[in-house]
């Protein structure tokens, strides 16, 4: 089967763990404090008007993101609840706390569920720097370019310095190991750690693509529009964040496509280059639980395409 016919999985790394969907199932599998491993599932719910409306070019990028948002949530929220602090270590309760607080916003980050959340403070808080530059850029097209440029420096500083806590390295590794899985898969590889250790923890398809898309394309559509007085380019921000949201999905897919074609695969290297901060790489054992959910999800889907009953895992 060539890559073309192959199914299309997505993924996103949870606390200590993986989540796999696929076109009837979500799977996600957990690495609990004593080791065993731990599943989540839950089936695709379709909704007759968003299949409808996700097949529309620039709108099916918008929904896209609300199901993520949805979905993702449960699923975070699920190895939130699972992950363990060990009693003997000597952090306060209250370290303790801050830890797995902070380590659930640093999940967040490589997620759509803290892009939606922190899209407008991405959007405006760089209008506000950019002003401060009008005595020096005065033009229109310098100002979204100058715009452009905190915009960009925010999300790298922001990616950058939740990365440097230790648990949040953790989750950025189970990101690289998912997507080493995911190319493994569509290489028509046998999914074994080694085999999965093999191949790259950057890909095409990822979120983290998605969000850079948002700053380029964001530039360019700022372009059509007056940055001045300061409440109509806030408003003018404001409004289009689905625009940019859906021209930078269709980018992503487009990019996505033409990876394998000579020269326009180099369109889709700036969202590559994100992820080598958002992706780190994974251990072994943390490819064996990326494994594990891929293949309870393709066990699944393999199930309901078949018309098997599979059992029920809560």
């Amino acid at each position: 089967m060539s890559n073309s016919q192959k199914p299309v999985y997505g993924g996103q790394a949870v606390v200590e763990g993986v989540m796999f969907g696929g076109k009837h199932h979500y799977v996600t599998a957990v690495r609990r404090k004593d080791r065993s491993v731990e599943y989540f599932h839950l089936p695709r719910k379709v909704n007759p008007t968003l299949a409808k409306l996700k097949k529309v070019p620039f709108l099916r990028g918008i929904i896209a993101i609300i199901e993520a948002s949805a979905n993702g949530s449960k699923h975070l929220n699920f190895s939130t609840e699972r992950f363990d602090v060990d009693p003997k270590d000597d952090d306060t309760i209250k370290e303790k706390e801050v830890s797995k607080f902070a380590m659930y916003l640093g999940v967040a980050a490589i997620g759509i569920i803290s892009f939606l959340f922190g899209k407008f403070a991405f959007t405006l808080i760089p209008v506000f720097l950019a002003v401060l530059t009008k005595p020096i850029f005065p033009s229109d097209v310098a100002q979204v370019l100058v715009e452009g440029f905190f915009k960009l420096l925010l999300l790298l500083g922001y990616i950058y310095f939740v990365s440097l806590t230790p648990l949040i390295k953790r989750v950025f590794q189970y990101h690289g190991a998912e997507h080493k899985v995911i190319n493994t898969f569509e290489a028509g590889v046998e999914l074994t750690v080694e085999n999965v250790q093999a191949h790259s923890r950057l890909h095409y398809r990822c979120g983290s693509s998605f969000i850079l898309f948002t700053v380029v394309v964001g530039v360019f559509v700022y372009l059509l529009v007056p940055t001045s007085p300061l409440w109509l380019r806030i408003v003018d921000r404001i409004l289009l964040i689905p625009v940019v949201l859906g021209i930078a999905f269709e980018v992503l897919q487009v990019t996505n496509k033409l990876r394998d074609i000579p020269v326009l695969k180099y369109l889709g290297l700036p969202g590559l280059w994100l992820q080598l901060l958002t992706t780190k790489e994974p251990y072994n054992d943390q490819v064996e639980v990326a494994i594990l959910s891929f293949n309870e999800l393709l066990k699944r889907e393999k199930e309901t395409e078949f018309g098997m009953k599979s059992e029920e895992i809560v």
